[in-house]
Order: C-alpha cells, then structure tokens, then sequence
C-alpha cells in the first residue's frame, strides 16, 4: 500500500478497538501497510495492531479497559500526565473512560491488545480480589511468574485459527473472557494475588455473582444464604475468613463501585436514576455513604 486511506484505516481499527483520533508522524512510504485483526470474546476483544507508519494515537477508552502489549518495538503513552514507555516484556494499561495519548507508535511497533468491558472487569475484580477499590497500575511486568503465565494463555489463543464452533457458542467465549480476565487481574494485582484474597470458597464467589447479577434486588442475609446454599452464620463467617467484611457490606461496596463507574462512564442522564438501578432507594443516605468512600458527592461525576 504506497499511499494508505489513513481514515479508513483508523474507522477498522476503532471497530475492532478503540475509537480514537490519529496523526500520522510522518510521510508515508512505499512499504507503508497497516494491519489490524481481532477476536471477539463476549466482553473481552483481542486485537493485532499495526500502523506501518509512526503515528501518534488519543483515545478515551470509553466504557472498557486497554492493555496494549508490544510484541516489538516501543510505545509511549501518557496516562494522566504519567508517561509510560512500554517495550516487549511490559504491558501498558489503559484505565476506562480515561484519556490516553499514544504520544508515539513507531512503525516497527505491533500491539497485540486487550479490551476488556468496565463492568465486567469490575465484576471479575470482587471474584479475584474482594475489592471493590484494588488499584490496577498503568504498567505490568510480563517477566513476573503470573503474568507471564497470563501472557501465554493470551498468545495461545490469540494464535489460534478462530473457531467457528467457539464464535457461535456464548458460554465458551464467555468462559475464556472470565479465565484471560482473571489471569490478568492476578497479573495486575500481585500483592493481593499472592494473599488471602486469590483463592475463596464458592459460597463467597456465588453470592458476589449474584449481586453482579442483580444489584437492585432487596438483598436480605437469608436470601444470599440461600444462593450460598449454607446457613446465615456459615456465609457471614465465609465472608469474614475471606473478604474481612460481611455480606451486607460488600453489596454496599458493589453498590458504590457500580454507580461511581456509571457516572463517570459520562452515559448516565441522573444521579438518581443510577442510583436507583444498583439498588438505592434512601438517596440521602446514598449520597452520604457514596461521599464518605468517594471523598465527592455522586452528582460531581455526573457533571
């Protein structure tokens, strides 16, 4: 391609990824040929991005996480006035609803990326970790034992013919977004993966699901007990063994992440209403709770 449809290119790349703005660095030439390829997982995309230029790249990443790995070559990135210079070895994470600019992407450089949904690493974050507030750095040393671990799991399927049988079936794609997810919040999160926090009881994990799966529901400890399948005690204790908190407060702790990441997410029309859709009806007493984790009130991340 001598003379690339730089438009073309980029409306390719924002389907499979990101949408984003981009500026190439430099006059194209004759051996100028970008390429991008990706693999939908449900809730989780892996993509192959190469520009055959140098280019310069500004992304929001709305409603999704980025982790951009350089299987060659060297990305700058500036997250919130950090850069952070990525070379083969490391990843680049790219927070959600959060500007980013690739300040330069040389052309011997190819990403293989991951997007992952907001809400579904936020998800799979109480599975791993137990926490709603774990913080994931901006950069990840793949040369750690659990992240190179997650890295093979990622290049193994990346290099693998797509399946027709894996794109038709939802619970397989579902299954492995759940495993690459995991693996990289365990590669992300090394303290927490190390302690207490990487291996619960599956009536800990149940009732989380469950929580995920209906935020608004009218929670009582009885009715988490009975999806648990154990008594009351025994899930309160679960929970004390394992989170260091009761049921009750983790939905409260989900609750809040959940309204915090919609607001901020920049779709929300009201407070109230998101508030409303995870399960608030006291909105006083939402706000006060909600200012106290947060150190702002809910109706500042709306604005």
């Amino acid at each position: 391609m001598r003379h690339p449809d730089w438009d073309a290119v980029s409306r390719a790349v924002s389907d499979a990824y990101f949408p984003h703005r981009l500026v190439p660095l430099v006059a194209s030439s004759p051996a100028v040929s970008p390429g991008v390829s990706a693999l939908h997982l449900g809730p989780l995309r892996i993509v192959r991005i190469n520009w055959g230029a140098d280019v310069a790249v500004h992304s929001k990443h709305p409603g999704a996480i980025g982790i951009n790995i350089p299987l060659r070559g060297e990305l700058e990135t500036r997250i919130r006035g950090r850069l952070v210079v990525s070379t083969q070895g490391f990843a680049t994470v790219n927070p959600a609803d959060t500007p980013a600019d690739i300040t330069r992407w040389p052309r011997a450089c190819t990403v293989l990326g991951v997007k992952i949904d907001r809400d579904f690493v936020q998800r799979e974050l109480w599975r791993v970790t137990g926490r709603a507030d774990a913080v994931i750095p901006d950069q990840i040393d793949l040369r750690r034992p659990a992240a190179a671990s997650w890295f093979r799991l990622l290049t193994s399927i990346a290099d693998q013919p797509v399946d027709d049988v894996l794109l038709t079936n939802p619970h397989m794609a579902q299954g492995l977004a759940s495993s690459l997810t995991d693996g990289f919040l365990l590669a992300a999160i090394p303290d927490e993966a190390e302690g207490r926090y990487a291996v619960r009881p599956r009536i800990v994990t149940r009732v989380i699901d469950a929580i995920h799966a209906e935020p608004d529901r009218l929670w009582t400890a009885a009715e988490m007990a009975d999806v648990a399948g154990v008594s009351v005690r025994r899930l309160q204790e679960g929970f004390r063994i394992h989170l260091g908190k009761t049921p009750r407060e983790c939905l409260t702790e989900i609750r809040l992440a959940g309204v915090r990441a919609e607001l901020a997410s920049g779709s929300a029309r009201s407070v109230t209403d998101v508030a409303l859709k995870w399960g608030f009806t006291h909105f006083g007493r939402f706000a006060a709770t909600f200012r106290q984790r947060y150190g702002v009130p809910p109706s500042s991340l709306l604005q």
